[in-house]
């Protein structure tokens, strides 16, 4: 066989035998104890914490949608998720220091765990685990949805999309399985590591090929320069929409379940401290790549439409790159889905397993059996993921929003269960519902458009869930005066 037809196969075999090496290695490490598999034994120092956490953020999404809507909307799209996800580091420390805090002096492991202490009432515990979860399946479908596109278009169509994604899942739930949060961290630094330097180097290869960055952007800008408006194409950002997404941002990142429970992780809070100082600047510096490569798109491949925008990067590294450098960037990619699926796999499971199994099914279950629940939980919700994936969305910005913004619900109440005073947990529980209820009226019609005043849904939906407990806590102050006054 042609060597040349080999390279994608060799490349991604070294790639999966590291990964796996690098799981084990977690493996032999690991005491098999419930906060050793969930959360490391909270031993994370700074550079480890800081690559977990981007790695773990920086999903398929980074690779593919990114590219993806700049191909659909232009450079626009760069600063909006520069920022707002920049941002978003000061909410990373705002709400993990506190969290960090109280998961080592009251031993917490999942999200929910720190709701109940505050608030041992059963409903809210309920509510906020079911959003968590039933707003992360979607975030965790579009991994494997990337993953499929990627193989799919590494391989030249050898390995279709949906034995793809189920490939490379299988993989993930191996080595996670086995080694728990310490393989999930290593391999997220090799994985963060291995993307960060390929995307850089896609980008300049491209660039290289066609002239050079500014030959590029001369020759997209003679093209279609409304690529080059602040407003994007058709207008798409408008000044309050620019807004939400970068609040959207703000609000959902530290509500997603395997972010919050890495804030459990730190060693000491240095750690935290220096990944909120130099995320931003990793994002400012990565995310134009894949931004830029979407509109360079429209030079060779000028009428995409709906999903097939989301496959403008493997497309143009076909088409300008040589194989051996495809291949590579393709596998970049895939350790963007990797860091990302393997972090919500642990988190979901250690959560159903914590908060639902030890609680209501096996409350006398030994810390073995729980990682043994874990593995199990981290299989069935494997399959969950690729049964999402099987037909996939047109666009995955759309499907990456709606789960964002089920999430950000969360964040009043996690604010004010953090640094709350006079807080009741009926007005929290009864802001998620409100809020949850919005977004799915607004969803399905039944509420307008013109309900958002041209906003994203995320915004009124955060300040009416807000207001909700900012009420609840007049209303508990007053009641509080009048007993006394009694």
């Amino acid at each position: 066989m042609n060597l040349e037809l080999l390279i994608p196969y060799i490349t991604l075999a070294i790639y999966l035998l590291f990964t796996l090496w690098v799981g084990l290695i977690g493996y032999h490490s690991q005491n098999n104890t419930a906060e050793d598999y969930f959360l490391a034994n909270r031993s994370f120092g700074a550079i480890i914490l800081f690559f977990t956490l981007s790695a773990t953020n920086f999903s398929a999404f980074f690779f593919l949608g990114f590219a993806g809507e700049g191909y659909r909307i232009g450079i626009s799209y760069y600063p909006m998720m520069a920022w707002g996800t920049g941002f978003a580091a000061l909410t990373f420390y705002t709400i993990g220091h506190r969290v960090w805090q109280l998961g080592k002096e009251k031993g917490f492991i999942t999200p929910t765990e720190l709701i109940v202490d505050r608030f041992p009432y059963t409903p809210l515990k309920l509510v906020f685990l079911a959003v968590m979860v039933i707003f992360t399946i979607p975030y965790l479908t579009l991994q494997p949805i990337g993953a499929g596109y990627l193989l799919e278009s590494l391989t030249g169509g050898q390995i279709p999309y949906f034995m793809a994604a189920t490939f490379l899942t299988g993989a993930i739930v191996f080595y996670v399985c086995l080694g728990g949060m310490k393989s999930v961290a290593l391999t997220d630094v090799f994985q963060g590591i291995l993307m960060f330097i390929l995307m850089i180097v896609a980008l300049l290869a491209i660039a290289h090929s066609l002239g050079g960055i500014t030959l590029a952007n001369l020759a997209v800008y003679d093209l279609k320069p409304e690529l080059f408006a602040r407003e994007g194409i058709d207008n798409f950002f408008t000044k309050k929409k620019w807004f939400s997404f970068v609040c959207l941002w703000s609000f959902t990142l530290p509500m997603i379940p395997q972010i919050f429970m890495r804030f459990y992780t730190p060693k000491t809070v240095n750690s935290l401290k220096f990944t909120t100082i130099f995320y931003p600047i990793l994002t400012i510096v990565l995310f134009i790549c894949p931004v830029l490569i979407g509109m360079w798109g429209h030079l060779a491949f000028p009428n995409l439409t709906g999903k097939e925008a989301d496959q403008i990067l493997p497309l143009m590294l076909n088409k300008y790159t040589s194989n051996w450098l495809t291949s590579l960037v393709m596998v970049g990619a895939l350790s963007a889905f990797m860091s990302t699926l393997d972090s919500q796999l642990l988190a979901l499971s250690s959560m159903l397993t914590r908060d639902v199994y030890t609680v209501y099914f096996r409350p006398q279950a030994s810390l073995s059996e729980q990682t043994w629940v874990g593995r199990l939980l981290i299989v069935l919700l494997a399959i969950i993921g690729l049964i999402g994936a099987y037909q996939p969305p047109q666009s995955l910005l759309a499907l990456a929003t709606l789960a964002f913004t089920g999430l950000s619900v969360l964040f009043p109440t996690v604010i004010a269960v953090l640094y709350g005073k006079n807080i009741s947990a009926t007005s929290c529980l009864i802001s998620i519902l409100a809020g949850e209820a919005i977004l799915v009226g607004l969803q399905t019609k039944l509420i307008p458009n013109n309900f958002t005043f041209g906003f994203l849904p995320v915004i009124p939906i955060v300040i009416i869930a807000s207001l909700i407990i900012m009420l609840g806590s007049i209303f508990n102050s007053f009641m509080s005066k009048g007993v006394r006054s009694q």
